[in-house]
C-alpha cells in the first residue's frame, strides 16, 4: 500500500468517526475517539506528522518570527509539534486541545520542554486566558468542525488575543463562490473576515499552494491597543 493509499484510509476514518458523532449530537467527540482508537500509533492519524505545519514554518522562516517572551497559544494543538516550534523560537508556550488523549501523548513527547498542555473546550475557556496571549497560533483546527459552528469558532479563538497582540491561522482554502465537498471544510476570505468583526485587523494574506491538495492561507492579524 502506497503512502497515498494510508493516507486516504486515515481520513477516511476520521470522517466516518466525525459523522458518527455528529449524529449522536456530540461535534468534537470524535477527536478524542480517533486519539484513543489509534493506541499510541501516529500513523492512525491524519494530522499528526511530528513536526511543525510546514505552511507555518516557511511563512515564520521568510517572516523572521521571534518569540522575545511573548506568551502564546496554541489552540487545538494536537501532539505539540506547533506549540514546540514556537518554544524553541523563544515563545513562553501554552497548547490546549479538547483531547485528554492528545494532551497526555503531547506531555510525554515534550517533557524536555516547559510548554503548559492543558486539555481544555475551545467553548469553556479558562478564567483568565480571554485577552490573555500575546501570540495565538490556529492551525487546521477550524477546518475540521461543521460550518454551522464556524463563527461561534472564530469568535472563540479571536477572544484569546490580548491588546496589541498577533494572532496566525493556517488553514486550507476555497473561493468564496465555491462549495466545500467533505470534512476537512476549507475556510474562505469571506470566512475569515469574522476575524476582522471581533477587532483584529489582517496584517498580512499569503495563499501557498499545495501539490497534492489546492493551496492553504496563511492570515495574519493583530489587535489594537
Amino acid at each position: 500500500m502506497t503512502e497515498s493509499e494510508e493516507d486516504t484510509i486515515r481520513r477516511a476514518r476520521a470522517r466516518e468517526l466525525a459523522a458518527e458523532y455528529a449524529e449522536s449530537g456530540n461535534t468534537t467527540g470524535w477527536f478524542e475517539a480517533l486519539y484513543k482508537e489509534s493506541g499510541g500509533d501516529t500513523e492512525k492519524i491524519p494530522w499528526a506528522d511530528l513536526e511543525p505545519n510546514k505552511y507555518f514554518s516557511a511563512w515564520a522562516a521568510a517572516a523572521g518570527l521571534k518569540g522575545e517572551g511573548r506568551k502564546a497559544l496554541v489552540v487545538g494543538c494536537g501532539l505539540g509539534d506547533d506549540a514546540r516550534m514556537l518554544y524553541e523560537l523563544g515563545f513562553d508556550v501554552t497548547g490546549f486541545d479538547i483531547s485528554p488523549t492528545a494532551i497526555e501523548w503531547a506531555r510525554k513527547l515534550h517533557q524536555d520542554t516547559n510548554i503548559q498542555f492543558e486539555t481544555m473546550d475551545l467553548f469553556e475557556p479558562f478564567r483568565g486566558w480571554l485577552g490573555a496571549f500575546e501570540y495565538v497560533l490556529e492551525v487546521y483546527t477550524i477546518q475540521p468542525l461543521p460550518m454551522e459552528m464556524r463563527p461561534a469558532v472564530i469568535d472563540a479563538i479571536a477572544a484569546f488575543v490580548a491588546p496589541g497582540g498577533r494572532l496566525v491561522v493556517v488553514t486550507r482554502g476555497r473561493g468564496d463562490d465555491e462549495e466545500p465537498m467533505q470534512l476537512p471544510w476549507p475556510l474562505s476570505r469571506k470566512d475569515l473576515s469574522r476575524f476582522e468583526e471581533n477587532g483584529l485587523k489582517q496584517a498580512s494574506f499569503t495563499v501557498m499552494p499545495d501539490q497534492e491538495d489546492g493551496y492553504r492561507f496563511v492570515v495574519e492579524y493583530d489587535r489594537g491597543l
